[in-house]
């Protein structure tokens, strides 16, 4: 179950298949693949063997891909890290992974330098730069690959369960924990998400986000198992994805929902440019309704949503059913399955509010070096999402919010979404995030952080106003409101709550 030898195969039956656009380089498989077997002889070259770490800190660029693909072939284990982290951080990540080898980009110099004052696992010629200006004591990642040859490199056996990546967690409800990932996790990634997206060689496949957290994995594993083309840019940029869509005839992206507000707020943006396309997935955060049935007149039968944890449970709602239940999240996918338990574990009747469980082919191994962690999250098999939901009468998913996020008010149970829900509807309105903060009486009380409209001029007591008339019952109108000018975010796209939340304490 080597998901290194898709690319080879790829290669060797369709070679001039255009694989790979990236900044203007356009590589065939046969191309592609030359160049990742370059990087794998000389990674074993340098010593590294089957289940040896190697951490990352890199944007989106043309030697990460070649790394996902040359570890997978060589047998040995990718730690993707986030470039947003600073130095001590990213050193505890490569610490905690047991990573001996470090790729980093050379703009990001004195953050790698830091780095490296604090890591003292990794082996002194496994610090590497991509681009440049160099620094003294490390090695260009050209030095490095060098004249190694481009044949395919020695057979490695790997077994269904050998791991393939560590990714850590986002860090939004705590300390980061490294999620394990095997190689057979990430082929189900390839076929159970191809066919989700209806995903053919013909396909063409966009990625504007991060490559380095795990929701890119969901087209990046489809493309490469069944051998689509796949196009990387190195950021996101609203105008820049609207011309390549029309340009490349975009088949499949994948974005978070502050992407979607952004193509939605575009100039640029209209039916007639986004044409091309056959799937516009939205995940890692809910999507407020407000937006899903902008872009769904934009573009009509093309959203899909997906809810999942990186530790392995996922649901999708198809674009075929986005009409009948725009407010879900879809049903589990193939091979999984989910229920909605009480504080007893005890499974709840339908409709009734409880946390998400659920069990699937995508399983993690368990988090890194932490068996406790994953004996708590993962209870007779089921893994325990920390989110609350429940199901209607044809099994689809509704997300109410975090057990971490409730806010308790009064003794009654507040959700974030509910409020959040109600002010994204205000015309002057981009985006909102809720959060509970302490309140001598009530115990909590909701706080809204809101991102305005740029022409937008709205004073706080207008909103509040607003925002008390249009929620249901009295307990969700919000203590104060925080105007920002925009949320702080981590690499995945998701707003962090818990920084808005000390924001407004401070």
């Amino acid at each position: 179950m080597n998901i290194g030898g898709l690319l080879t195969d790829h290669a060797r039956h369709r070679p001039e298949r255009l694989a790979v656009v990236f900044d203007g380089c356009r590589l065939s498989y046969a191309q592609f693949n030359a160049r990742v077997n370059r990087l794998a002889n000389a990674l074993l070259a340098d010593g590294l063997t089957r289940g040896d770490k190697l951490a990352t800190v890199l944007p989106n660029c043309l030697e990460l891909l070649e790394l996902y693909w040359a570890v997978a072939k060589t047998g040995l284990v990718i730690v993707p890290l986030s470039p947003l982290l600073g130095g001590r951080a990213l050193a505890g990540l490569a610490v905690d992974s047991d990573a001996t080898f470090v790729f980093a980009d050379a703009g990001l110099a004195e953050v790698a330098a830091e780095m490296r004052e604090h890591a003292p696992l990794v082996q002194n010629h496994g610090w590497i730069l991509t681009g440049k200006p160099m620094l003294p004591g490390f090695r260009a990642y050209d030095e490095l690959v060098g004249d190694s040859p481009e044949s395919e490199p020695p057979l490695v056996e790997v077994g269904d369960e050998d791991p393939y990546n560590i990714i850590y967690s986002s860090g939004t409800t705590g300390d980061p924990k490294g999620i394990v990932h095997s190689h057979f996790v990430r082929s189900m990634y390839g076929i159970l998400f191809g066919s989700s997206f209806r995903m053919r060689p013909e396909s063409v496949v966009l990625h504007t986000g991060s490559i380095v957290f795990n929701g890119a994995f969901v087209t990046l594993m489809p493309w490469m198992y069944i051998g689509a083309q796949y196009i990387l840019h190195r950021q996101f940029d609203a105008e820049a994805v609207i011309e390549t869509i029309h340009r490349e005839q975009v088949t499949h992206i994948m974005v978070v929902p502050a992407q979607v507000v952004a193509l939605l707020n575009s100039p640029s943006v209209s039916g007639e440019a986004l044409s091309s396309l056959e799937m516009i997935c939205s995940l890692g955060a809910p999507l407020h309704l407000e937006h899903k049935q902008r872009l769904n007149e934009l573009i009509p039968e093309r959203f899909y949503e997906l809810y999942g944890l990186t530790e392995g449970f996922i649901t999708v709602l198809d674009k075929i059913d986005y009409d009948r239940k725009p407010g879900s999240v879809g049903v589990p996918v193939a091979f999984s399955e989910m229920r909605i338990v009480d504080e007893d574990d005890e499974e709840l009747p339908t409709g009734e509010v409880g946390e998400i469980v659920g069990r699937a082919p995508f399983l993690m191994s368990g988090y890194y070096k932490r068996p406790d962690l994953t004996t708590e999250a993962v209870r007779n098999g089921w893994l325990h999402s920390g989110d609350l939901g429940y199901v209607d009468e044809d099994g689809f998913l509704y997300l109410v919010d975090r057990k971490k996020d409730l806010i308790i008010s009064g003794g009654v149970n507040v959700y974030p979404r509910d409020i959040e829900e109600v002010v994204v509807q205000h015309p002057e309105v981009r985006e909102v995030a809720v959060f509970g903060v302490p309140d001598e009486k009530w115990g909590e009380t909701p706080v809204a952080a809101v991102v305005l409209r740029p022409e937008s001029r709205l004073l706080e007591a207008d909103l509040s106003d607003w925002i008390s008339k249009h929620v249901s019952a009295r307990y969700q109108r919000v203590r104060r409101i925080l105007f920002v000018d925009e949320f702080p975010r981590n690499v995945a796209g998701k707003v962090l709550k818990r920084v808005l939340r000390e924001r407004f304490l401070t």
